[in-house]
This record gives structure tokens, C-alpha cells and sequence, in this order.
């Protein structure tokens, strides 16, 4: 699948399960097992997976997403909340599963912003 996919019928696929990895308290992902090199996970978002999924199921729609597509999934979609650029990166291509991190407004692929119109 590529780009051109019909990309409201990927958003209707794809599930987000986060990363313990990301996460400094016990979550739907699993205990806590915060990385070094990770993007602390923002406590407030603290098992709302389903908000999340929402967040995701609209980069996509929008087609805030980037390749490769893996498996009819793109590997990373785009998301701004409250002014915070959000990264989701696809973990399963099998069963369309995400995972998700703040990023530094450094890190904002250019020509993103152009897809929240």
C-alpha cells in the first residue's frame, strides 16, 4: 500500500497501545520501564488509550503521516494537542498497532503543519 491509500479506511484500522518505555507509572502498556533516551509520557494522559487512538485516527485522516507504509500502515502519523506535537510510530504492521511521544518542536518534520487545516 502506498500513500495514496484511502486513508480513512487505515485511520479505522489502527489501535494505539503505547510503550512502557515512555512511562514513569503503570499504565494499559504495562509496569513502568521508562528508557533514558525516552520521551517522558505526560501523567495526565495516564491510561486513556482510547483519547490517544482518537488523536491518531485523525493524523492519519488528515494524512499527517510518513513512510515507508508497512503492512497498509504508514510507520509514523503527526499530531498537534494543546500546542504539543505528538509522534505516533507504528510497532506492529500486522495488526496496525502504535505507539506514541511528544516530540521537541525541532523535531516537527517540515510541511506537517500544512495537514491541520
Amino acid at each position: 500500500m502506498s500513500h495514496s491509500a484511502d486513508l480513512e479506511d487505515v485511520a479505522g484500522r489502527v489501535k494505539y497501545i503505547g510503550s512502557a518505555e515512555h512511562k514513569t507509572y503503570p499504565s494499559p502498556a504495562g509496569p513502568p520501564n521508562l528508557r533514558a533516551d525516552a520521551t517522558k509520557c505526560d501523567p495526565a494522559l495516564h491510561g486513556d488509550f482510547e483519547v490517544l487512538a482518537g488523536w491518531l485516527r485523525e493524523a492519519i485522516r488528515r494524512g499527517c503521516v510518513g513512510a515507508p507504509w508497512e503492512g497498509g500502515f504508514p510507520r509514523y502519523a503527526w499530531a498537534r494537542q494543546d500546542g504539543v506535537w505528538y509522534e505516533g510510530r507504528l510497532v506492529n504492521s500486522g495488526q496496525g498497532q502504535y505507539k506514541g511521544y511528544a516530540l521537541d518542536s525541532g523535531e516537527v518534520p517540515s510541511g506537517t503543519e500544512r495537514h491541520l487545516s
